[in-house]
């Protein structure tokens, strides 16, 4: 399979609508069952166990928090069920030096290169330990903002362009995220510099209540691309081997001075948009049944066992102590006390200004207006 996106359409759930949507997506487990086998026999060593982990993971982190938000322990919380496949594979296609530019949709990515999960979670809670090493794991901060993440990620892929540092940058971001400006000015300075970064797009059409048919007239958004002068690629975001695929060979392009890609993951949008959000106001609630063969986990999991890749046993085992990893995470988290006034003032500035630090905090307003500041 090349990196121009050719390649066989997925198989999608018989009736699923939009189908017609998936159209043109590279696919590994859409192929026929013996082509099937044979791809995932030939992959490296120990790669599909690696990849179907950190997909346990992913989820099991996943449905913890969405408990934890019900119990009042975080505050409302961005679910990313049935994004799995693209976000394990996002991380464990590129190398330990790549930068990773995440939206609110992809807290948990950072646990996949090691960061304890219970910093996220902590984020979640509104507690300064939610802040993570950037430096250490090489994953910005997270972008609220949506579309925000793209203009820095290509700045630093630029610098690294510039500097011959060889590591690549991808940014990840929704649908929705394509209509705005920010999207199109970081993907328009990213294909004139020849930044080597990857927009790796979550098609799953909806951005919260929106349908991608109300926001944009191109039917594929890795058309898109086009627009810029950079690949553009379509690929099936349940599939986390295609992903793999996909991002691999983008990076490894982008090593090579080939500059940007844009990379489209098409699916279908299984969950919720958070834990504030009620899908079956706008959404045909039948979709989400049509579309539930598809859900990655399961999907890989009858694969590899088919492939004779893995037994049941040994994915069993992985998920199961991911799931109890995170409960015991979670457990941790119910216990941590509240972060006092203090530390919310000190993990936001370096150098905490006058007008907020701890001893003025607790002063009445009155008391405030009353004093002369030090500079006077």
């Amino acid at each position: 399979m090349r990196a121009d996106g050719t390649g066989t359409s997925p198989a999608v759930p018989a009736g699923a609508p939009g189908g017609a949507l998936m159209g043109g997506a590279r696919t590994v487990l859409g192929l026929g069952r013996e082509d099937r086998r044979e791809h995932l026999r030939g992959l490296p060593s120990g790669l599909a166990i690696r990849l179907y982990s950190a997909m346990t993971h992913l989820r099991a982190f996943d449905e913890r928090a969405v408990i934890l938000q019900r119990q009042g322990v975080i505050g409302t919380y961005p679910t990313y069920f049935g994004e799995e496949a693209v976000q394990a594979a996002s991380v464990l296609a590129l190398e330990d030096r790549d930068w990773l530019f995440p939206t609110y949709r992809q807290t948990a990515v950072v646990t996949l290169r090691d960061c304890p999960s219970v910093v996220p979670l902590l984020l979640w809670r509104g507690h300064p330990g939610g802040w993570h090493d950037v430096m250490r794991y090489r994953v910005a901060p997270i972008c609220i903002p949506v579309a925000t993440n793209y203009p820095h990620a290509v700045g630093a892929a630029w610098g690294a362009r510039l500097r011959h540092e060889g590591w690549v940058a991808l940014a990840y971001g929704g649908d929705g995220s394509t209509s705005a400006g920010d999207f199109h000015e970081a993907c328009n300075l990213a294909a004139v510099v020849q930044a080597p970064v990857i927009f790796l797009v979550t098609n799953n059409q909806w951005a919260i209540s929106t349908p991608i048919v109300k926001q944009t007239r191109v039917p594929r958004l890795a058309e898109k691309a086009a627009a810029y002068g950079m690949p553009g690629v379509r690929v099936d975001s349940f599939d986390v081997f295609a992903c793999y695929e996909v991002i691999q060979e983008a990076a490894e392009r982008a090593r090579r001075g080939g500059g940007p890609t844009l990379v489209e993951a098409v699916g279908y949008r299984l969950g919720p948009h958070g834990t504030a959000d009620e899908p079956s106001v706008y959404r045909d609630p039948r979709a989400d049944l049509l579309w539930a063969p598809m859900e990655p986990l399961g999907r890989t999991e009858a694969a590899v066992v088919e492939a004779g890749v893995a037994a049941p046993e040994q994915l069993l085992e992985l998920r199961s102590r991911a799931f109890q990893e995170l409960r015991d995470v979670g457990d941790r988290l119910g216990e941590l006390p509240l972060p006092s006034v203090e530390e919310l003032a000190d993990s936001v500035h370096r150098d905490t200004p006058w007008p907020l630090r701890p001893e003025r905090l607790y002063e009445p307003s009155w008391a405030r207006l009353e004093q002369t500041p030090p500079w006077s």
